[in-house]
């Protein structure tokens, strides 16, 4: 009779061992209940494969249109879009979500990775510049730049004690030089190729725009180079009388020929912080 049970018992466990991987093997995204599906796009995300976390957060998405789950599985599916080189995508979801939740628990986070799609767009935008690249992708890309400013803007004022907040400033005062450095850039070409009015209006743009931005000080000594080259004395000793206040030691103080090495040829100082 003990032999009995024990074989009961043992066929028992390997019926039910069996069924188990039976219904694993039958078990897709399509079948997953809400909580294993999250946890299988979640687990795709943690070991970096983008393409398996997408489609299951996808599927999750569209299955359970609605509650706590679905709402993080639009987040993640946006960093998962994000990461695999999909910008355009990843903002569009991100994007949505903030549309939908704007104040969801985690719409700070949402505002900085928007942010982040856009900042890492800009990469390589001053080096197509110096390439003398297409004109209209620079145009677009100094867009990503002030698209990106303005949402870690959003962040930092809506949510100025979030953890992300510190690092989007660091960002923003990076991408404001970015953009100051851009207009300078475009400032000496006009200067160089002698159209005086388009580089003092760029330059003014930079010193009316940007007052923190380092590129102030190269701002002010094109707009006095173009003052003189127009004619225009009193406004050119005033804007010199500016520089020298602010910026003792600029070389065009010692050197009326500045800029003759235009700093258009320099590269741009790469983001010291992280993602």
């Amino acid at each position: 009779m003990r032999v009995t049970k024990i074989t009961i018992l043992l066929v028992l466990a390997l019926s039910m061992s069996a069924c188990s991987m039976f219904r694993s093997k039958k078990e897709t995204i399509d079948t997953m209940p809400e909580d294993r599906l999250f946890a299988t796009a979640h687990n795709s995300l943690e070991y970096s494969d983008y393409s398996a976390a997408e489609k299951g957060y996808q599927r999750l998405i569209a299955r359970f249109p609605s509650g706590d789950v679905n709402e993080q599985a639009q987040i993640e599916l946006a960093y998962a879009q994000y990461k695999d080189n999909k910008p355009d995508d990843a903002y569009s979801t991100i994007n949505r979500f903030i549309k939908t939740f704007p104040t969801h628990k985690h719409a700070d986070y949402a505002y900085y990775l928007r942010g982040m799609i856009n900042f890492d767009r800009t990469g390589g935008l001053i080096e197509r510049y110096l390439q003398r690249g297409n004109s209209a992708s620079t145009r677009r890309d100094q867009g990503f730049n002030l698209t990106s400013f303005d949402d870690f803007s959003q962040l930092t004022r809506r949510y100025p004690n979030s953890a992300y907040a510190t690092d989007a400033r660091q960002r923003m005062i990076f991408l404001r030089n970015q953009l100051a450095q851009f207009e300078v850039n475009v400032a000496e070409y006009y200067l160089r190729t002698k159209s005086y009015i388009a580089s003092a209006d760029r330059a003014q743009y930079v010193i009316e725009h940007y007052q923190q931005s380092p590129e102030t000080a190269d701002a002010l000594a094109i707009l006095t180079r173009s003052y003189l080259a127009l004619d225009r004395k009193p406004l050119a000793e005033q804007s010199r009388k500016v520089l020298a206040l602010n910026y003792p030691n600029h070389p065009y103080l010692t050197d009326d020929s500045w800029p003759h090495s235009p700093s258009i040829w320099r590269k741009a100082i790469p983001f010291s912080g992280h993602h």
